[in-house]
């Protein structure tokens, strides 16, 4: 496969993580912080940091899932 594939394959991975994460904590994040204290950036800031930390490791498991069931060939 060419690489440019594998990116987008990898980044698309990457976008459904982050989705799901945003469905499934969004809502019990904005109530357990409460809307006063979710308004400012540092709440906010947090959360994204998590949903990106979660989301790369997800990635890099289904991709390395991926190439070992030679499903992507990775040079």
């Amino acid at each position: 496969m060419s690489n440019i594939w594998i990116i987008i394959i990898a980044l698309g991975i990457f976008l459904l993580f982050i989705f799901l994460f945003y469905l499934v904590t969004h809502r019990y994040v904005k109530k357990e912080y409460g809307m006063k204290t979710w308004k400012q950036w540092p709440s906010q800031l947090s959360y994204w940091q998590a949903a990106i930390l979660y989301s790369t490791g997800f990635t890099v498991v289904v991709m390395l899932l991926l190439k070992w069931s030679n499903v992507l060939t990775i040079s």
